[in-house]
């Protein structure tokens, strides 16, 4: 019996799939930019099923390529199109919350929930899982934690790391690192964990994971604010974090990104003038009722518009005027992707050096491509501005990734120089691996190539990504 006969006897026809039809949607990522063609997609619905999996797997030599939600940007979790016979091993059965502790602050979730499910089952019990980006509602966790994913909130309670207490992993051999214990404190040697969170895949198979929750939001207050410049969102940002509120968001797009949602969000409008050149978005909130935030932002956006820092501002009045201020940031991917073809980077700067990176990196693009349109937007706040380099109306993409394939390589130049990261929450996966050679330290690739070996030494956990 071959590897994948056995396979879809131990997993049922259902799970094993090797039509065409069937693998299609796991052949292709999310920006339709990396694709490549798995010998079948496996669907296990337990532990010992994907232990299974990855023994037989691993027994014939063929690769095995983690997947959730299959939102990440970089390729990570598709064949790679050159490299050896894979499989995708998708964790979207393993989609059980285990547990809910609401006094330890914490559950546990399988690799297969949704983040957004996760969100619910915190909120059940008057809990927060703080964790938010635009594709909770797809993305899922064994995803998130392996690419250790980011987001709006992160200036407040870090990546998805962060957030981590404890997981369960089956390594390459098939054996299971159980590590579901949820204590804040654990000096007993090596943090494992935290070799497989923004692992990639690459060193093992996610299944489950303790994740930490922190107290409900009681109040919540957001504001779209237009300031004339990055500099001026910065002491914006210094006034709100000196205020007395918790910030959990301060996001900055400038205005075209504003225009190009207005052209393609499908009805979303700016809830102010499109005539700053900048925006931000800023949110606040509180544990307790009663904590005064809108006096507190109010007053804050005053002195800051006094002081010049701010030429308008409006305040969401309630939840759907907020949701309406948060669609506009959240469906920039998409509007974006919809608008036309463009080259993207993802990079990471100290926040005092935004202002700096995002005229640098302007400059740089007026003088290698005047033809193209530059786009900078994210978390000022955490200092993860996301650039873009919009083709002209007309060209294609084919057309333009070989005219300014160049241009993602400036943007990483000016982070790394300005003390930054050129890959700040999407991951390497495929499309960072040459970033990778140049710009990661020497000796870092030396002791990951070696945890790798160490691990996985026949190499077959996600082949061709993040190393180069």
């Amino acid at each position: 019996m071959g590897t994948i006969q056995h396979l879809a006897a131990t997993l049922g026809d259902r799970n094993c799939l090797t039509a065409a039809d069937d693998i299609a949607p796991y052949a292709v990522d999310w920006r339709g930019t990396y694709r490549g063609i798995p010998r079948a997609v496996l669907r296990p619905g337990s532990v010992e099923e994907v232990q299974a999996a990855v023994r037989a797997c691993a027994a014939e030599g063929l690769a095995i390529v983690p997947a959730g939600g299959r939102t990440g940007l970089c390729g990570g979790a598709v064949v790679a199109e050159n490299g050896p016979p894979a499989v995708v091993l998708s964790l979207e059965r393993l989609n059980r919350i285990r547990d809910v502790d609401a006094r330890d602050f914490s559950l546990v979730a399988e690799a297969g929930c949704v983040i957004q499910t996760v969100q619910q089952a915190a909120a059940a019990v008057d809990r927060l899982f703080p964790l938010s980006w635009g594709a909770q509602g797809s993305a899922m966790v064994g995803g998130a934690l392996s690419t250790n994913a980011g987001g709006i909130r992160t200036l407040r309670w870090g990546n998805a790391r962060d957030l981590v207490l404890g997981l369960e992993v089956v390594l390459p051999d098939g054996r299971v690192l159980n590590d579901l214990r949820r204590v804040r404190k654990d000096n007993s040697g090596y943090a494992l964990r935290h070799l497989f969170l923004g692992g990639e895949g690459t060193l093992g198979v996610i299944t489950a994971a303790a994740l930490r929750l922190v107290p409900a939001l009681k109040r919540v207050e957001t504001a779209f604010v237009a300031v004339p410049s990055p500099d001026a969102a910065l002491a914006l940002f210094s006034r709100m974090m000196a205020s007395g509120a918790e910030v959990i968001a301060f996001e900055i797009m400038i205005r075209r990104c504003l225009e190009i949602v207005e052209l393609m969000g499908n009805g979303l409008r700016s809830p102010l003038p499109i005539d700053s050149p900048w925006v931000v978005m800023v949110e606040i909130a509180a544990s307790h009722p009663a904590v005064p935030l809108r006096e507190m932002l109010e007053d804050t956006l005053a002195a800051a518009m006094e002081a010049g820092d701010v030429t308008d501002a409006t305040l969401a009045d309630n939840e759907a005027q907020r949701a309406t201020f948060w669609r506009i940031r959240e469906d920039w991917p998409e509007c974006h992707r919809r608008h036309g073809p463009a080259i993207g980077a993802d990079t990471s700067v100290p926040v005092s050096a935004v202002p700096e990176f995002c005229a640098r990196v302007a400059a740089a693009f007026a003088q290698g491509w005047p033809e193209g349109e530059f786009i900078a937007l994210g978390h000022a706040g955490d200092g993860n501005i996301h650039i873009s380099l919009n083709a002209p109306a007309g060209m294609s993409r084919e057309d333009w990734r070989e005219r300014a394939r160049d241009a993602e390589a400036a943007v990483n130049a000016i982070a790394v120089d300005l003390g930054g990261s050129f890959s700040a929450e999407h991951g390497i996966g495929q499309s960072k691996r040459h970033a990778m050679a140049t710009h990661k330290d020497a000796v870092a690739l030396d002791l990951m190539r070696a945890v790798k070996a160490a691990i996985d030494p026949g190499g077959v956990m996600n082949p061709g990504k993040m190393l180069p």
